[in-house]
């Protein structure tokens, strides 16, 4: 019998709490099946077909309408394809709208991926930091009040939900008049936004929306404008738009899976605010069990500013983390070890993780604890 290296039969889908690349629904897993070989109608594989064919026209078309509906997206923003994660973001944001500008960039450091699009912005023009949750290990977000927006910025960056620390913000800060753009690599198409407020809105695929390979751009087409004839065509979103989202082959693939990921978001839950109350339940059950451990399991994020896709905790000790991780992989629950610079336990609960799965999960935390709170008098545990 093939095993994998958790021990689970070959066959067997495990519950898969990876940050990304992230758990898919399975009715999506099967469809790509079923179009590996044949695309229905076409008669060649998704992976063959060519990106100047009308069966890839009907796709980008159908992926692009999709999101548009979910999001609600207004007719003065373009929804762009492109490629290179959100790392390549953290420097095309500043290079098509901030290189050449005499006005700084605010960025509100929230987490890990916060830090680093300010570090690249910082190579194409002038940097304001808003805010820097760095002296507490980024456990919290700023209150409106506490942001130092720059009066003239170019724009204000900010990252809607950190990955690592698992905090999220639950409402977008007002950035006035300031063009708002927002990083929602890892809650993008978990809940509702207001598409219509945000200069421009980015994320990378592989958490809620598919595979990498695929980042979507939504940009105010107004900021279309300030992308320098003088850049590089494959770093201008001008460039990106006028060539619908083909300036080079695109990923074909990524794409074709992004629609499957809409289309079964639109299938199952109807649209993103139900979808939203279901993360919200899902979430709700690792973290009211967090709350009842009397000490034992501890939050990184302060309550207000809880996660709904990444949750972050840790024990009294290590070796409790190391048995915890070691017993739930052993239980089909893997890739549950928090970053190195948070520690402890990161469960993400992306969309298409199923309500089965953080139940499961909830289950062993419970039995995890009360296994060991006899014996583990530190910890503050209840038996």
């Amino acid at each position: 019998m093939v095993t994998d290296r958790n021990g689970a039969d070959a066959g067997e889908r495990l519950f898969n709490f990876s940050p990304g690349p992230a758990v898919l629904p399975l009715g999506v897993l099967e469809e790509i099946r079923r179009d590996m070989l044949c695309l229905p109608g076409v008669g060649s594989s998704i992976l063959e077909i060519s990106h100047r064919s009308p069966a890839f026209d009907a796709i980008l078309d159908e992926t692009r309408t999709a999101l548009a509906r979910l999001l609600d997206v207004p007719d003065t923003h373009e929804i762009l394809f492109l490629q290179g994660g959100a790392n390549l973001q953290f420097s095309m944001i500043p290079m098509n709208l901030l290189r050449g500008r005499d006005e700084p960039a605010d960025y509100v450091v929230t987490g890990t991926w916060g830090a680093g699009a300010a570090k690249q912005a910082a190579l194409e023009g002038k940097v304001a930091t808003a805010w820097d949750g760095k002296s507490t290990n980024y456990d919290h977000l700023p209150s409106q009040d506490e942001l130092a927006l720059s009066p003239q910025a170019a724009y204000v960056h900010l990252t809607s939900n950190e990955t690592i620390q698992g905090v999220q913000f639950k409402e977008m800060p007002d950035t006035g008049d300031r063009p708002l753009v927002c990083d929602a690599s890892s809650d993008f198409l978990s809940r509702p936004i207001n598409v219509s407020k945000m200069g421009l809105l980015y994320a990378c695929a592989q958490k809620n929306a598919g595979i990498a390979g695929v980042t979507v751009v939504i940009i105010r087409k107004d900021l279309l404008e300030r992308s320098a004839k003088s850049l590089p065509a494959m770093l201008s979103y001008r460039e990106h738009a006028e060539k619908d989202s083909r300036a080079n082959t695109p990923p074909v693939f990524a794409i074709y899976v992004l629609g499957l990921v809409c289309r079964w978001i639109r299938d199952t839950f109807g649209d993103l605010e139900q979808l939203a109350a279901h993360n919200a339940r899902k979430a709700a059950l690792l973290y009211d069990e967090l709350d009842a451990s009397n000490g034992f399991y501890s939050g990184h994020a302060a309550p207000a500013c809880r996660s709904d896709m990444n949750v972050t905790f840790r024990m009294p000790t290590e070796a409790l983390d190391d048995a915890f991780i070691a017993e739930a992989a052993e239980q089909g629950l893997v890739d549950l070890r928090g970053h190195r610079s948070v520690g402890g336990i990161r469960a993400s609960i992306y969309n298409a993780m199923p309500l089965e799965g953080v139940e499961k999960l909830r289950d062993f935390m419970t039995a995890f604890r009360q296994a060991r709170s006899g014996s583990t008098e530190a910890a503050g545990g209840s038996s």
